[in-house]
Order: structure tokens, then C-alpha cells, then sequence
């Protein structure tokens, strides 16, 4: 176990129907915690690395609820600070035949969409810290939830950590006054060290046009290099970051999708295996599983960029398999499908 690596983000509650049921049948929700940097601190876990997670959540029994769960999976959430009035949640529609999913937020006035400037003590939290994960999610919250953000990655970067970055765009959160969706992103993806995202969120934010592509198929043959210019360009914009990964996948039907990544590493471009993933359990929180697969990777295999994205690609096919945002897979378990068992 290396050093200790820090998400910050917002934790949410996340409200769903049994069998494909639509948002307005039934009576009944079923309730999971996640969010996007939580998945991030507990898929590490899972891979054996000493993680810490910050946020801020409500006093009472439903902040105790959210951080035992969190507890359970071996994060340390001491630096979690209590506050606020309620817990963030959102609501999750499966897709089913050629319906699409669907999610609702309920984020606006949490204990996470108040956090600002100080109530953090970063310089304490990243003492004995190697690496800070950070997502564009948290800077779509509000504006006192981006100021926060910032603060933490300057202290980070100042302080001689790895900062990743997940750019993580969503449309629907990006609501408060004055949000400017490209010009945040990109200032944050400017002390990044390692960035994730796919097309469309690339596209966002750097404001350069994504590398055509149709409909991805088990078959398709990759403009490589069309991508490496892609990226040699998003160096130049943030020249920062040695490391910036692109997700692309293919949803053929709900449960039948294609799956891939191409990483670009110091100026080289390395391809992943193209996945056939058929039959889909639950696709929330394969890019959260992405992201992890690749932070524990870089810190197993440091200057291997094929095992890096191998790895990390292995990591968010097996997320298919598992319901719930969490990525409850172990590095056995991703070792046991890179090596065809």
C-alpha cells in the first residue's frame, strides 16, 4: 500500500425502480450511495490503496448512514466535514429496449452545494498524500463548491502532489449564476497531471472540435492518428499534463455495449482492446472505475503506460458486471481478465 490518495466531491443518494420501472410507476425506491469521487475512493479501496475521501455531508442520521457506508469499504473519512441541511440525491431511470436512462438531480441547496473556501484543511488532508483526484462535477455544483475545488487543487499542485482530473461534464448541473461550463473546466484541467474524459467532454472543455467518428462497432478500426494530433493539440492547450485518456463507448442496446480507450502518454498514443460487453448489469460508474483502475495502475506499474491503460480499460469492463455505482473488483479479478482467465 503506497502513499495515501484524496478524493473530494459530493456523495449522494441514489434513488431507483426494480425491473425497468419508469420514475413514475410503483411505489417503491431502492437507495444507493455514490457519486462520482466517492466511486473513485471506493473502487481504490477495493484495489487495496489507502484513500481518503472529502466532503461535506449533513449532521444526523442520514450523514452517519452515508459515511458508514463509505467506512465499510476501509475510506478514511475524517476529514468529511458536517454541515448543511441535507444530503444530495439524485434520481436514476434504467434504460430498457430503446428507451434511454434517465437521471434527476436533487443536488441544490445540499450540504455539498455550500461548501467554500476554508472549511477544508488541505494542507493538512494532502500531509501524507501522493496523489489528488478531483472531477468538473464538483465545479457544476455552484460557484462556492468551485472556489472550493480550486482551492484544494492549488494547494495540492503547491504542495507536489499528482492532480487527476475527471472532466466529468453535465449539462443539467451547470445552473448557477454566472457557470461557464468551458472556461472552468479548462482552468482546472490546467493543473491537471492526468486527465480523463470522452469525446463529447473533451469537445466541451477545450472548445476543439472532437475527432470524427460514427457508430462504434466490435470491428472499427481507430483513426490513430487523428488522435494523436487530437492530443498533441490538447497538449499544447495544457501543457501540463503528460497523461490524457479518452473513453469511447457504444451503447448497441441497453444491454449490449462496446467499449474502448486510447491513452496518450508523453506524446506517444497507446490503443486499448476493443470490448464486446453483452449482457450490460449496470453502466453507472464505468468512467469512475476507469479513472481508478488507471490512479492505482500508474502507482503499480509507474512508467508502463500499456499496462496502464490495460489495466484501467479491464477495470471498467468488469464495472458492467456489478450493480450500483460502486466497482466492487478486485486486482486479482482485473489480472485474471487481461490474462484470458
Amino acid at each position: 500500500m503506497g502513499k495515501k490518495i484524496v478524493t473530494f466531491g459530493e456523495v449522494l443518494l441514489r434513488w431507483s425502480k426494480d425491473d425497468y420501472q419508469r420514475l413514475m410507476q410503483g411505489r417503491k425506491f431502492n437507495g444507493n450511495y455514490g457519486g462520482s469521487e466517492a466511486n473513485v475512493a471506493v473502487s481504490l479501496g477495493m484495489l487495496g490503496e489507502r484513500v481518503c475521501y472529502v466532503s461535506r455531508v449533513p449532521q444526523g442520521g442520514i450523514g452517519n448512514a452515508c459515511l458508514n457506508e463509505l467506512r465499510s469499504w476501509g475510506i478514511d473519512v475524517s476529514h468529511v466535514v458536517r454541515g448543511g441541511d441535507r444530503l444530495g440525491t439524485y434520481y436514476f431511470e434504467a434504460a430498457a429496449g430503446l428507451r434511454r436512462s434517465q437521471v434527476v438531480y436533487d443536488r441544490r441547496g445540499s450540504s455539498f452545494y455550500s461548501s467554500a473556501p476554508g472549511m477544508f484543511d488541505w494542507a493538512k488532508i494532502f500531509s501524507d498524500a501522493d496523489v489528488f483526484h478531483c472531477s468538473g462535477i464538483t465545479c457544476a455544483v455552484s460557484q462556492s463548491a468551485t472556489d472550493a475545488t480550486f482551492e484544494a487543487v492549488r494547494t495540492a499542485k503547491e504542495m507536489g502532489l499528482r492532480v487527476t482530473c475527471d472532466i466529468n461534464f453535465r449539462k443539467n448541473l451547470w445552473r448557477y449564476e454566472g457557470a461557464n461550463a468551458q472556461k472552468t473546466l479548462s482552468e482546472l484541467m490546467g493543473y491537471s497531471d492526468y486527465i480523463f474524459g470522452d469525446q463529447d467532454e473533451w469537445e466541451v472543455a477545450s472548445g476543439v472540435p472532437q475527432v470524427p467518428m460514427g457508430h462504434m462497432m466490435a470491428d472499427t478500426e481507430l483513426d490513430v492518428d487523428a488522435y494523436r494530433r487530437y492530443f498533441d493539440k490538447m497538449h499544447q492547450l495544457f501543457p501540463n499534463c503528460r497523461e490524457m485518456m479518452l473513453g469511447l463507448r457504444n451503447q448497441l442496446t441497453t444491454t449490449h455495449h462496446v467499449l474502448t480507450a486510447l491513452l496518450w502518454y508523453e506524446g506517444e498514443m497507446y490503443v486499448g482492446h476493443l470490448y464486446d460487453i453483452y449482457p450490460v448489469l449496470d453502466p453507472m460508474g464505468v468512467g469512475d472505475a476507469f479513472v481508478a483502475g488507471y490512479i492505482h495502475a500508474s502507482e503499480q506499474w509507474s512508467g508502463n503506460p500499456r499496462q496502464c491503460l490495460d489495466f484501467s480499460l479491464a477495470a471498467a469492463v468488469l464495472k458492467n458486471s456489478v450493480s450500483g455505482d460502486f466497482n466492487l473488483i478486485t486486482e486479482e479479478e482485473i489480472l485474471n481478465l487481461l490474462e484470458g482467465k
